[in-house]
């Protein structure tokens, strides 16, 4: 289970000696067992001062064992440290010990894997300790090496091991290069690896060292042993032998730094009191929010994802800055400034930093610019619901739209740089329409004019992992939700003369979103009959090994859900697995003129979310996003586990979305003149308001992983347990475990998703 936390004062302008609860000079207790603390300041070394900062710098440590990681910032360089030490549990095959250093600047990071020196694996541990280094991190500095403009930034601080260890395999450049190695087959570049050299030091100490494939930029880490233990580095061809006792380490590089967001800067003015309400949250979105553009997730995505951004924007803007240098626009300009202007769509990732380089020359392309990654179809239906949000229901956007719209692209994508944003986004609404015209059009409601993953693709929306849809080809998200609301969204854009060229858009978007909207559920509709669905779930509970209840006898009626996609692996016709993803619909649209249908639709969703799983989504650690236990084929249960990346595990912001879009739906029974018709039904809409308290109490029960990217679960002592996915052994067919991280953007949802108490 997590365990919390350490925070930078400088976050909390204010606080100082009055803050309640002082322990002594150096720390001060928050509410809820938070302690705050103060960071050292960076330390100088080599030719050069550090800049002084105006502020102190922010630190955080988050638990969540067998990972330690912890968090630096100032206004000179950010980092993320985590430290993994197995635990005497600990499946020693996935987890070892390991120290990893990753930089937003570049998408960097130095990896560290050790052995213990007497080969008896599970015995080493380490650790950071504080000390006068730092507490545990402080900031390095160091003047920019020939034919460098950018000075060498990092981090230092002292790791201690219980035993004599050998680091076995060292990692420099690029997260997405750990990546591959930790989630792939463990592969790595012979030209990468070979690139790292190893020197012994004067001070009984050891050096690694890489020059990037830029030429210019090097990624440095060396270990110095802490000079009254005794301890020695040795330099043993390509390993470093350590004996038991504390190191301090050094990691710099000389990339460009981001301009990183204070919290006070990413919030607007309504929501500054987060800051002292929410320290840990309100200092992970600023880790994660830069002026240009904000991060998926630390430590795995610190870079730009169009879909993750856009998602985090429409869940947070009632507390994200607006206006010139704000966050919402950061994340709408960055959005734009990576459009693909020959076909209008949205990037999905951007790769940067040595794997750019890297990947620039597999096709033989002298370069170090961006690579844009453009495969998801579902990316490019939000941003024109995101711009509504902000442009026409915001009145800082809406005072805002046409000189935001004039910015021309800068030099991010250089394909864009003689357009201006709102000519950008004319050419994404221009593919939103042209794709949703076929099935929109008289007779044309056929499955083959719904919106198809990628020829060659086997991902295409956010469960984008190998197995995330089953194998199916056509998104229940994509053509239920996402396109009509897109569809609305242009409409009202249209309407309010975003679209010059194109007023009839203001009619024509929302014909074609009527189509999309009413005549797009039936394909993905699921029934399995009362007694049938019993059967299925007390055979997945036997085929799962599952020690708890398997929760049949609470299936009083038909099961009714929708399928994730069409067309699936092993000639499936639909992948019938319960899932999460209803709530796209609930929260995107409010607009359906059947009745009926949104009546059912709301029932189901509610029943689903109420029943226990495995015989509906709820657990003790909250609503899982897929249940295959009513999928009739085998492949089902192989498939979405609970160690899947999409699996019978739970996303934070997926907890948020069904939050926020079931409390809509119950809204409208009292915003709307005429009521919809659930509301009159006194079982469904008491199903919706059930399933809207269970799901708000499971949150409000795991509120200390909140934070967190994905969890997982074992079942023991008569409960969900929560355990870290990357502490389970990864499904058949899947390369290396899939570690969670321990702060995700969309993830910080809760700090604008609340629990309506009305609604208790």
């Amino acid at each position: 289970m997590r365990h919390l936390l350490l925070l930078g004062l400088g976050l909390l302008p204010g606080l100082g000696a009055t803050a309640p609860g002082a322990l002594n000079g150096n720390h001060l207790k928050y509410n809820d067992g938070i302690y705050l603390k103060k960071a050292a300041r960076s330390l100088s070394s080599g030719n050069g001062s550090a800049p002084a900062c105006p502020s102190d710098p922010t630190t955080l440590h988050m638990s969540d064992p067998p990972y330690e990681n912890y968090f630096y910032s100032d206004c000179n360089v950010a980092t993320q440290v985590v430290v993994t030490s197995p635990l005497p549990d600990s499946n020693l095959k996935i987890i070892s010990p390991r120290l990893i250093v990753a930089w937003p600047a570049g998408n960097s990071g130095v990896c560290a894997y050790f052995e213990p020196q007497n080969g008896v694996n599970g015995t080493l541990g380490i650790e950071l300790v504080n000390s006068t280094v730092g507490n545990p991190l402080a900031a390095t500095y160091r003047a920019p090496p020939s034919g460098s403009e950018h000075p060498r930034v990092g981090v230092t601080g002292v790791l201690r091991f219980n035993s004599s260890a050998v680091l076995t395999l060292p990692i420099l450049g690029s997260i997405r290069t750990i990546r591959d190695f930790t989630e792939g087959p463990s592969l790595l570049d012979p030209e990468i690896q070979d690139a790292i050299t190893f020197t012994t030091a004067a001070n009984g100490g050891a050096s690694l060292q890489r020059l990037w494939l830029d030429n210019v930029t090097t990624t440095t880490l060396s270990f110095t042993p802490v000079a009254r233990n005794g301890s020695s580095v040795k330099v043993d061809g390509r390993t470093l032998k350590f004996d038991a006792g504390e190191y301090i380490f050094a990691t710099d590089l000389n990339y460009p730094q981001l301009k990183q967001l204070k919290a006070s800067e990413a919030l607007n003015p309504a929501s500054q009191d987060l800051i002292q309400q929410e320290p840990v949250q309100t200092s992970a979105l600023s880790f994660l929010s830069y002026s240009n553009k904000l991060l998926a997730g630390a430590w795995r995505f610190l870079t730009y994802f169009g879909r993750d951004s856009m998602i985090t924007a429409l869940l947070m803007e009632p507390v994200l800055s607006h206006g010139e240098g704000s966050a919402m626009e950061a994340v709408i300009g960055a959005v734009l400034e990576r459009l693909n202007r020959t076909d209008g769509r949205v990037c999905h990732e951007e790769t940067i930093g040595d794997y750019a380089t890297y990947l620039n020359k597999q096709e033989n392309i002298t370069s170090t610019g961006p690579v844009y990654d453009y495969k998801m179809v579902d990316s490019d239906y939000f941003l024109p619901v995101l711009m509504k949000k902000y442009f026409l229901e915001n009145e800082v956007g809406r005072q805002r739209a046409d000189a935001f719209l004039s910015i021309p692209a800068g030099d991010i994508n250089p394909a864009n740089s003689n357009l201006t944003y709102g000519q950008l986004a004319l050419i994404n609404a221009e593919r939103i329409m042209r794709l949703a015209a076929p099935f929109a059009a008289k007779g044309n409601q056929t499955k083959e004019n719904l919106i198809h993953l990628e020829d060659g693709q086997v991902v295409g929306q956010w469960r984008d992992s190998t197995y995330g849809l089953g194998g199916g080809r056509i998104p229940f998200d994509v053509n239920t939700a996402l396109v009509p609301a897109a569809l609305r969204s242009i409409a009202a854009l249209a309407r309010e003369g975003f679209f010059p060229k194109r007023p009839h858009w203001a009619i024509l978007a929302d014909k074609y979103a009527d189509v999309w909207e009413d005549k797009t559920l039936q394909f993905f509709e699921v029934t399995v009959p009362k007694d049938e669905a019993k059967q299925r779930v007390a055979a997945y509970a036997q085929t799962i090994s599952f020690p708890g209840p398997n929760q049949a006898s609470t299936i009083d009626s038909d099961v009714r859900f929708y399928s994730l996609a069409l067309d699936g692996n092993n000639n499936l016709a639909k992948v019938e697995v319960m899932n999460t993803d209803d709530c796209f619909r609930h929260f995107l649209l409010n607009t359906t003129s059947n009745q009926a249908q949104l009546t059912s639709f709301l029932n189901q969703t509610a029943n689903n979310v109420r029943r226990t799983f495995p015989a509906g989504l709820l657990t003790d650690v909250s609503m899982l996003v897929a249940n295959p236990a009513y999928g009739p084929d085998p492949v089902y249960a192989r498939n979405f586990t609970n160690s899947a990346y999409h699996g019978t595990v739970v996303w934070s912001w997926q907890l948020a979305m069904m939050a926020k879009g079931l409390e809509q739906q119950l809204g409208r029974c009292e915003a709307e003149t005429p009521t919809p018709e659930f509301c009159n039904d006194a079982v469904v809409h008491g199903n919706v308001k059930e399933a809207y308290n269970l799901l708000w109490d499971s949150i409000e029960a795991n509120r200390a992983i909140l934070t967190s990217e994905v969890w997982s679960w074992v079942y023991r002592d008569g409960r969900f347990q929560v355990t870290p996915l990357g502490a389970l052994p990864p499904p058949p067919g899947v390369g290396g475990a899939t570690e969670s991280n321990i702060q995700q953007l969309w993830s910080l949802a809760f700090l604008a998703v609340t629990r309506n108490e009305a609604f208790r």
